[in-house]
């Protein structure tokens, strides 16, 4: 018994060796970057909430710029029906009387004291022993009048009009962490009540940040198979948005806000949940992530491959096949095996392909695959496109119920190696692939396990 407890143990202690170790990349790539971080009132309330802190506090140990804007609609319901004030909504947008903004100040001034409370946290068994965290909040936002929509007078309702990104860029680099609420300032001294979404949205792009990140009350974003998505294009998000239009307007203000931002220049915007501990740290520390990344990068351009593609396939290859760097492949096998493969199309032009090709095992055996033919044309090896596709079969393979990868190569082990495989030999591969093995070519073979 006792043995078994001290197997776990060390079995435990090399898997937070060998994830920490496998941050290092990215710890290196956050490093002075600036995140835009957003949650809203009910994540404030939750149970996790103080996780997240302890998070958001070791990102600022990290050398990581933050700007965090919550929100307060649940806190101002509440203060709001103690009250026994009733605030109209139109279009998902509350109409905030004079009468009311009492009940907002009330709340956004609540949170901002606990959230700065929960940084001030110094004890010594806490993971925010040491942290030693400025916060600075202040009228950063500029706001005016959301006006009269549709006949309607929102009165103290507002929209952002300007962010002073000067002040908050020299308190980021004096090492605070700066906080903004849902609320914004008139150059005639009004408070004025904002959606903290588009607070979030309109920082990071005039901020150009690096990150906009959405903490809500859903992972991600699904598809019609009930599957995560780990990657998708700003403008796949319109049929999501018309989804949660009615049923949960939050989520769809978050989507909004994603597109905007994606669409004018900030690199990558993040959906993960509140609820789920350590959702921050995973999605920003580990390859697949948490929750759903929204990009209009190159990711949307991966795809399976048709047969049209078989051309641009053949342009790709044959420069790799007369170096003897890949395999031989016919026009007709590509034919044949095009379902197998993935690009990445930019206007009409294949840039990189992969294949995968699952491999027939018996009842004792692992279910496995290969990663084969991995290509990148050579004007864009250095734009991380092969990780890209490696990423889209991982994730296919995956969905089909894959449990390790094998790759054999010649030439490009080290970058195998990279991307979490591991040195293996021949006999470690189904004993259906054995059979092939070309002991002439005398291929290294590397294995990764899908489920470590």
């Amino acid at each position: 018994m006792h043995a078994n407890s001290s197997e776990t143990s060390q079995s435990t202690t090399l898997q937070y060796v060998h994830w920490f170790r496998h941050s290092a990349p990215y710890i290196n790539a956050h490093r002075n970057k600036t995140f835009v971080i957003m949650f809203d009132g009910e994540a404030v309330q939750h149970e996790n909430f103080q996780h997240i802190i302890h998070d958001i506090a070791l990102l600022h140990s990290l050398g990581i710029h933050l700007i965090l804007v919550h929100g307060a609609r649940s806190q101002i319901n509440q203060n709001l029906k103690a009250s026994g004030i009733e605030t109209p909504f139109y279009k998902h947008r509350r109409i905030t009387t004079r009468e009311s903004l009492s009940c907002v100040m009330n709340a956004v001034g609540s949170i901002r004291l606990q959230i700065e409370a929960l940084l001030s946290m110094g004890l010594a068994n806490s993971p925010m022993y040491g942290a030693r965290i400025d916060v600075i909040s202040g009228n950063f936002v500029t706001a005016k009048p959301y006006g009269i929509r549709d006949g309607i007078d929102f009165q103290l309702t507002g929209e952002l009009r300007t962010v002073d990104t000067h002040a908050i860029q020299r308190h980021l680099k004096n090492h605070n962490i700066v906080l903004l609420g849902p609320t914004g300032y008139s150059n005639t001294g009004e408070v004025f009540n904002l959606v903290a979404e588009e607070v979030a949205t309109n920082t990071a792009i005039l901020l150009k940040a690096d990150k906009l990140i959405f903490l809500g009350k859903q992972q991600g974003l699904f598809n019609e198979l009930g599957q995560l998505q780990r990657e998708i294009p700003p403008h796949q998000l319109d049929q999501h948005i018309l989804q949660y239009q009615d049923s949960n307007p939050d989520i769809a203000l978050q989507l909004r806000g994603a597109k905007n931002a994606s669409l004018q220049g900030v690199n990558r915007v993040h959906l993960i949940s509140y609820t789920y501990d350590g959702a921050l740290l995973e999605e920003l520390f580990t390859r697949d992530g948490s929750g759903t990344m929204m990009t209009d990068a190159h990711y949307e351009e991966v795809r399976t491959a048709t047969i049209q593609d078989v051309g641009g396939l053949m342009n790709l290859l044959r420069p790799l096949e007369a170096e003897g760097i890949l395999v031989y492949r016919s026009r007709e096998r590509l034919e044949s095996e095009i379902e197998q493969f993935a690009v990445i199309e930019r206007d009409g032009m294949i840039l990189a392909c992969a294949a995968l090709y699952p491999i027939p095992t018996a009842a004792n055996e692992i279910q496995s695959a290969e990663i084969a033919c991995v290509a990148v044309d050579p004007s864009y090896r250095k734009s991380n496109r092969g990780s890209q596709i490696l990423h889209y079969l991982q994730d296919k393979a995956k969905g089909l119920g894959i449990q390790q990868l094998f790759v054999l190569t010649t030439r490009t082990a080290h970058w195998f190696v990279e991307h979490g495989f591991e040195p293996a030999s021949v006999d470690d591969l189904p004993n259906t692939r054995q059979a092939l093995y070309n002991y002439q070519r005398n291929s290294l073979v590397f294995k990764k396990s899908l489920y470590s």
